[in-house]
């Protein structure tokens, strides 16, 4: 039995000579490779710092000491503060910022004497069905290209999701309204949308395949757009035993900052609600500006297919330096005025200080390597890119009037860092911020002229266009 085995470790082993060396000239590793490979490795081995990576979190061993705590919380240039929410196991990042700069306009119109807090559980019901119907009629405008079609598959791959940019709250609000969050409070579904999210993206799949087959065998566009409304239906039932059924009207009376009401009770429908709030569209008033150095500053650019209704406005935006960003964002925080913007906010986060800096944490050192990748190079492989959005409320600037650190408003609760709120030096911001929203009133006319050319066409699929969550 000992001769059998041997000879057959022989046999395996004379078998698979040929093959490393076939690996070899495909690319693979082969004997010698890996002869090599162990030697660099083993030049850098330290058995104690592998015992306490073994035993302890990366971060935990990487944290640099110096930035362990946020010693200057002091900022010369703030906007008025106001109640922090919990986005909890949701997506909806987007939506909260949205939310807070709405609120946070109605508070300035009304000399900070007033306030509202709105229902994201309200326009969370809309932003899925119109989500829904965007990926269902999607699927119905590209029947005619094959399944596996880069197109197709886009709409297939994520059929829905909760992430999003101000620009679908926008259109939203312009076409549902809003309304109080007393009269539609979260519900548990709504705090916590994976499980829905997967049954809805089942079911439009089913569906999209449905309705591909109905224009395959030429089913009349009547026929087709019956069905989908159909579908819809069976959407708007699914979302409405987990969300519940969105208010039509409410009685409402204003309250102060402290809680007490202060304007007689009326009644509302959430578009009335929405044009006594925010007093008039919102599309038109404001510019998205982008920082992407793979891209041509000072040029406009539209991302096909990203918008959450399907007749509502594409991501569209200006790409420019992150000095004119910063420049925007300074005269908007001096005029009291709160802006939506979006970070890649994994990278170098203390989450316990709430504090972001490049030194936060070295990896460098730990691991005995280098991470030399510029913003990018780190958008280009998908190392980088806008991840979550968050409030910009407040800017600390030096004597020349230079931003040294930014204060944002974030969403994931009153416990979590500064009390709710997340400190980062400007470093760091040049480097992971990447989305503005601005007022038009805060441009300077040479980007405001820029944002208005014929935009340039470019895919969802780039690794910039995630949506914030």
């Amino acid at each position: 039995m000992k001769l059998v085995k041997t000879l057959t470790l022989a046999l395996c082993f004379t078998i698979a000579m040929p093959l490393l060396a076939q690996n070899k000239s495909q690319g693979g590793i082969d004997a010698d490779m890996m002869r090599q490979i162990t030697q660099i490795a083993a030049s850098k081995s330290n058995a104690a710092l592998s015992n306490a990576m073994a035993s302890n979190s990366i971060d935990d061993l990487a944290r640099n000491y110096k930035n362990s705590t946020v010693n200057d919380t002091h900022f010369s240039v703030e906007t008025p503060k106001q109640s922090i929410h919990n986005q909890r196991s949701s997506g909806r990042c987007w939506m909260y910022s949205s939310f807070n700069v709405m609120r946070a306009n109605f508070a300035r119109r009304h000399n900070d004497t007033l306030r509202v807090e709105y229902s994201h559980d309200y326009l969370f019901f809309w932003d899925q069905l119109e989500k829904a119907n965007l990926m269902l009629q999607g699927v119905i405008d590209c029947a005619d290209k094959p399944l596996d079609d880069q197109r197709v598959q886009f709409f297939f791959h994520h059929p829905i999701n909760d992430g999003g940019t101000f620009c679908g709250a926008a259109d939203l609000a312009e076409k549902y309204g809003l309304v109080p969050v007393e009269v539609q409070p979260e519900t548990y579904t709504a705090e916590r949308t994976s499980r829905m999210s997967q049954l809805l993206s089942s079911k439009l799949r089913e569906q999209g395949l449905e309705l591909r087959k109905m224009v395959a065998d030429g089913k009349s566009k009547s026929a087709i757009k019956q069905r989908k409304t159909e579908m819809l239906g069976e959407i708007y039932s699914m979302l409405s035993l987990v969300l519940g059924e969105p208010i039509k009207s409410f009685s409402y009376a204003f309250k102060d900052k402290d809680g007490k009401t202060v304007t007689p009770v009326r009644t509302y429908t959430p578009l009335e609600f929405f044009q006594e709030t925010q007093g008039g569209p919102i599309n038109g008033t404001f510019i998205m500006a982008m920082n992407d150095p793979r891209r041509e500053y000072y040029k406009t650019y539209e991302v096909e297919w990203d918008r959450h209704t399907y007749d509502g406005h594409n991501w569209c935006y200006i790409n420019l330096p992150m000095e004119d960003i910063a420049q925007m964002a300074i005269a908007s925080l001096q005029d009291s005025t709160k802006l939506y913007s979006s970070y890649d906010v994994g990278k170098q986060l203390n989450r316990n200080t709430g504090y972001l800096s490049l030194d936060n944490y070295d990896y460098s050192t730990l691991f005995g390597t280098t991470f030399g990748m510029n913003k990018a190079e780190r958008i280009a492989t998908f190392d980088s890119g806008s991840t979550h959005a968050m409030t910009l409320t407040a800017v600390d600037l030096d004597a020349k009037g230079n931003p040294i650190k930014w204060k944002v408003e974030n969403s994931w609760g009153a416990d979590s860092g500064q009390k709710g709120y997340i400190i980062m030096t400007n470093e760091w911001f040049n480097e992971f911020a990447f989305r503005l929203v601005v007022d038009k009133k805060y441009v300077p006319a040479n980007i405001l002229k820029a944002s208005q050319q014929k935009p340039i066409m470019v895919m969802p699929e780039d690794p910039l266009f995630d949506l914030d969550q």
